[in-house]
């Protein structure tokens, strides 16, 4: 069933007439045209679908859109302001932290969410908090440098 569903995505207010059950995933890739989030196990397993919802990582594969109702969503695209890479982001890159770059989007936005809550984590809280997150090229300990050197460039705080 239809339903109005509003939101805001990447600082932007949207607002779709949508089958409230229709998964966040399909909803980003299919009608708002947003590659970032990646199809990858459809299962929530991999990462790679991950979006943040009010600022937590969530598997938008297994998200209803429903659930998005008057929250702030946000993708890798929307971490970026005036054509300038969040830190997180240019970390990633400074480490070469992709290689394929598939699971990157979800790994980033991960990392983001890590941040928040703990702005100065141990290598052992980098690699729980990305524990969940499968990347078949094998970058992971270019991805825990990443975080690392996020974390020291922000400061502790996380900005966007």
């Amino acid at each position: 069933m239809k339903e109005t569903i509003q939101f805001k995505l990447n600082d932007e207010s949207v607002r779709l007439e949508v089958d409230g059950e229709r998964m966040l995933l399909w909803v980003l890739r299919t009608d708002l045209g947003l590659t970032g989030p990646k199809y990858g196990c459809g299962e929530g397993f991999c990462g790679s679908c991950t979006v943040l919802v009010n600022n937590e990582a969530v598997r938008s594969c297994q998200y209803p859109v429903k659930n998005v109702k008057g929250k702030d969503v946000i993708t890798v695209e929307g971490l970026a302001k005036g054509g300038i890479l969040h830190p997180i982001q240019q970390a990633f890159v400074k480490h070469e932290a992709m290689q394929c770059g598939f699971c990157t989007s979800g790994m980033i936005l991960e990392a983001y969410s890590l941040l928040r809550k703990n702005p100065r984590p141990s290598i052992k809280d980098i690699i729980d908090g990305m524990e969940d997150h499968l990347c078949r090229c094998g970058s992971h300990t270019r991805v825990v440098g990443a975080i690392q050197t996020a974390s020291d460039e922000m400061k502790g705080a996380v900005k966007r």
